[in-house]
C-alpha cells in the first residue's frame, strides 16, 4: 500500500551547494530526513506528507494528528515510518 504519512518539520538544510533543500521531518518523535523539493516553500514547524522520502504536501496540524492516529490505530505506522527513509 502506498500512503504518505504527517509529519513536523524540525530543522532544514540544504545540500549540493545549496541547490538541495532536505528537512529532518518527526513522525510522533521518530525523525526521519525528507526532500522538500516539491514544497520549496515549507519551514521549519510545517506539518507535511511525506512519501518514500520526498514530502509531497502542506497539511495542518489538526489534520495531521487525525492522520497519524488513524494510521497508528490500523498498525501501519511502523511499517510505513520505515519506508519514509530516502
Amino acid at each position: 500500500m502506498c500512503l504518505a504519512i504527517p509529519g513536523k518539520i524540525q530543522s532544514i538544510e540544504t545540500i549540493h551547494n545549496g541547490t538541495v533543500r532536505m528537512a529532518k521531518v518527526s513522525f510522533g518523535g521518530i525523525v526521519k530526513e525528507a526532500s522538500l523539493e516539491m514544497l520549496p516553500t515549507a519551514d521549519v514547524g510545517d506539518y507535511v506528507l511525506v512519501h518514500v522520502g520526498v514530502a509531497i504536501s502542506k497539511v495542518d496540524e489538526a489534520e495531521a494528528a487525525k492522520s497519524f492516529e488513524y494510521l497508528k490505530d490500523i498498525g501501519e505506522i511502523d511499517e510505513l515510518i520505515e519506508h519514509t527513509q530516502v
